[in-house]
């Protein structure tokens, strides 16, 4: 006799249990249940829903419900919405992880001739597609064969998934967490959303117990602290605590170099991110580290570490077989070699050698980047300079006559694609999203009581759980903590 729905379920839960680390909560328990009912169900168009904060154990769920999925006859796929969410999805699972763009996106010519991505078809049967780190999909993605448009990352992806026979989603995530650029509220962790604009049949877990595993972390204590205010909506100043714990400091500024320097030493360049409110601020930072831990001198070196601040489809659509098909907002790469800088156009330009961070099976290759980029106060060039900049290239291919044709050859001009990029050292909290570091500094920045709303709150709460092992509160204000004594006086 063939076993029912009923003992699959069963059968599955225990597998799962078996997996983790610890024993479950009863709210992991019902969590694991709800994941073994949907893995079996037959209802068309599934997806659910787990919602866990920080420290509730939603990385350890995931990583036992990936180990049974792969111990079954149901297929699985990791995704996530950048490389180095993908890298931490990756690690955490002992699975391969891709970025959504690469998994469901291919390289395409646009009408006239312009460089874009098409829609995939999914050939998947009988597969649970989990993507990690929901919270940063929002309604814009990724710039379609149209060129110069946009489509919808979410609609796409669901589009993507429910092409395949029998397959179905599950999205993870933390809801207390800064929301998309633009959005008040992470389209992709709202039921209502999915089910109503995207005919979907959603199950939904939250996780909320911090489990006891993780309560000695001072960390998660305080991210806890923020968590709850954000839930309740209650103004005024968090009262985060600092005493008894090893792992998180209030710093002041007179200490900065000397910690910065210790850190550098204990976890590496790659280990260490300070993380600020805007790119101003971060701009500042990168260049004193720059000088006063790294020690370059010149306005680019062999060995910085970038940001990409813009998506790119220029530099990889010849590489084949590549981990990401094109170079996204917020990869981190290191300059091995400088070949050559150049002025034309009105910007200064280099041509470098760089290789991928969160991809380091790709060999390096040489880019141009944009070197003003680097500099600006917005997060990227703005578009009228963009725009100047079309049209002085479009100039030298004023001989092919048609505008069509000049169009298509200014967006595969390598000029016109120059990467546009920040240091890497001082990022902004959108900025640093997806990614995790053993230490960080946090930079409170110009602040007043009345600026402490829901967003800013949530701002905090996601630098905060950016952080592995050390978080150092720079220059926080005494109203920050319950105990003002143990706060450095020199602020």
């Amino acid at each position: 006799m063939r076993p029912n729905i009923s003992e699959h379920v069963l059968d599955f839960r225990k597998r799962i249990i078996s997996f983790l680390p610890f024993p479950p909560t009863e709210g992991q328990d019902h969590a694991i249940h709800a994941l073994s009912r949907f893995t079996f169900s037959l209802m068309p168009r599934c997806a659910l829903l787990l919602k866990g904060y920080a420290g509730t154990g939603k990385t350890s769920i995931t990583a036992a419900y990936v180990n049974a999925l792969k111990a079954t006859n149901v297929g699985v796929v990791l995704l996530a919405p950048t490389g180095r969410a993908a890298k931490v999805l990756s690690g955490y699972s002992k699975t391969p992880a891709f970025t959504i763009h690469k998994k469901i996106y291919f390289p395409k010519r646009g009408a006239f001739g312009a460089s874009g991505m098409a829609l995939g078809q999914n050939k998947h049967k009988n597969t649970v597609f989990i993507v990690d780190e929901a919270s940063m999909i929002g309604g814009q993605g990724i710039a379609s064969e149209e060129s110069f448009q946009y489509r919808s990352l979410l609609d796409d992806l669901i589009q993507y998934v429910y092409q395949g026979e029998r397959c179905r989603l599950v999205l993870i995530g933390d809801e207390a967490q800064l929301p998309p650029v633009g959005s008040s509220e992470s389209p992709a962790l709202q039921s209502e959303v999915l089910q109503n604009k995207y005919n979907l049949t959603i199950a939904e877990m939250k996780l909320t117990e911090v489990v006891r595993q993780e309560r000695d972390s001072g960390i998660l204590h305080n991210a806890t602290i923020l968590r709850n205010q954000i839930v309740n909506t209650t103004s005024g100043f968090p009262q985060l605590k600092l005493e008894s714990f090893k792992d998180i400091h209030s710093i002041g500024g007179n200490d900065l170099q000397e910690i910065l320097e210790d850190l550098y030493q204990k976890h590496g360049r790659n280990g260490v991110m300070v993380i600020t409110r805007s790119n101003k601020r971060a701009n500042l930072f990168n260049q004193s580290i720059r000088t006063r831990i790294e020690w370059f001198e010149e306005r680019l070196n062999a060995g910085d570490l970038i940001m990409i601040v813009k998506n790119n489809y220029h530099w990889l659509k010849t590489f084949k077989d590549a981990p990401t098909n094109f170079i996204a907002n917020g990869d981190t790469a290191e300059i091995l070699k400088i070949v050559r800088e150049q002025e034309l156009y009105g910007f200064n330009f280099a041509d470098v050698e760089i290789r991928l961070i969160d991809y380091p099976e790709m060999q390096p290759f040489e880019v141009k980047i944009m070197l003003e980029s680097i500099d600006v106060e917005s997060a990227n060039i703005p578009r009228a300079r963009i725009s100047a900049l079309y049209d002085e290239i479009a100039l030298d291919y004023a001989d092919l006559g048609d505008q069509k044709k000049i169009k298509q050859a200014v967006s595969e001009d390598p000029f016109f694609n120059a990467l546009q990029v920040k240091f890497a050292y001082s990022v902004t909290c959108h900025k640093s999203q997806g990614g995790q570091w053993p230490a960080v500094v946090l930079d409170q920045g110009y602040l007043t009581e009345e600026m402490l709303d829901t967003s800013l709150l949530r701002w905090f709460y996601t630098a905060f759980t950016r952080a592995q092992t050390e978080l150092y509160l720079l220059n926080f204000h005494k109203e920050f903590f319950i105990d003002s004594n143990s706060v450095d006086q020199n602020h």
